[in-house]
């Protein structure tokens, strides 16, 4: 059995099956067929398809080696989505609630002590949580929501491995949690081409303006380089494919109905990039974090696996 099982050509056709604008390819001309293979070997990368939100988290976290992998008994865990905007889910800003409910009660199921969700949000926080249906499904989960717009709640870090980015003020949360799962949603952005991993860690600081006036795609792999999530879940499930990050109606969203799961964020934010049609190298956060050692951009060297539902 070789290392290397990769997506197939079949999967990016029926990924990217009827959007608009996006090419069927994608994906094709880098991830090849994925073979049957026992869960057991480690997997770099999860992708799946045609499924419902919870449903394929489900068969990624179990091709990954199971929640319990990730999270032990009595351990505190910080889900980090997307919730930056006052949208409703189908405009695909926000990440999907129906998968960060699922994470969050698969993250209980292990065992945590507790799961709480927060962002610190561009748009009004409580419409931004109550809109995007995320603090309902939180909720209904047993999860906890926790506010991300107050700066006393922030702690100054720094970044021994930043070029341009030295230091910045880190949520709480993070820095006390056993666990820290992130939670993007796959979309395009105005100023940085796409948010998918890296970019969405700009929700877990308070000083994000500089990032901005300061080289965006730097500051993004400059951060990149001291935070690491546990595990990166990208919801693929509904995406925005034009005028992101808020997007202006559902026109700009088409439905590709997948997710992608790695404990690499560059490999995800590559892997996420290919299927929107993008080269993960025309990114340039995502090709300065592979430099810096962040991660793996080229995604040939990684042991994928793909599941069609």
């Amino acid at each position: 059995m070789k290392r290397r099982d990769f997506l197939t050509k079949t999967f990016a056709a029926g990924v990217l099956a009827g959007a608009a604008g996006i090419g069927v390819d994608a994906l094709g001309k880098t991830l090849t067929e994925s073979s049957s293979k026992a869960i057991s070997d480690a997997y770099d990368l999860v992708a799946v398809m045609n499924g419902e939100p919870g449903v394929m988290f489900d068969r990624a976290i179990e091709a990954m080696g199971g929640m319990s992998k990730f999270v032990k008994p009595g351990q505190k865990v910080v889900v980090k989505p997307n919730i930056g905007w006052d949208r409703v889910p189908e405009r695909a800003a926000n990440t999907n609630p129906l998968l960060v409910k699922r994470i969050v009660e698969q993250c209980l199921k292990a065992g945590a002590k507790e799961v709480v969700v927060f962002d610190n949000p561009c748009d009004n926080q409580q419409k931004c949580y109550t809109n995007s249906g995320i603090e309902q499904a939180v909720k209904e989960a047993g999860g906890k929501m926790a506010p991300g717009n107050i700066e006393s709640n922030y702690v100054k870090i720094e970044i021994p491995k930043g070029k341009k980015l030295k230091q910045a003020k880190e949520h709480e949360l993070i820095l006390n949690s056993d666990v820290f799962i992130n939670v993007p949603i796959l979309k395009n952005h105005s100023s940085g081409v796409l948010t998918i991993c890296m970019k969405n860690l700009m929700g877990i600081v308070w000083n994000r303006g500089i990032w901005h006036m300061h080289d965006l795609h730097q500051c993004i792999a400059d951060y990149a380089t001291y935070r690491k999530p546990t595990l990166n879940v990208v919801d693929a499930y509904r995406v925005m494919k034009t005028n992101g990050p808020k997007g202006v109606s559902e026109a700009d969203v088409v439905m590709l109905k997948s997710l992608i799961i790695s404990t690499d964020m560059v490999a995800a934010d590559a892997a996420s990039a290919k299927l929107l049609g993008v080269e993960p190298s025309s990114v340039d956060y995502i090709r300065y974090a592979s430099e810096m050692g962040v991660g793996e951009m080229d995604l040939t060297k990684l042991n994928i696996h793909r599941i069609k539902i």
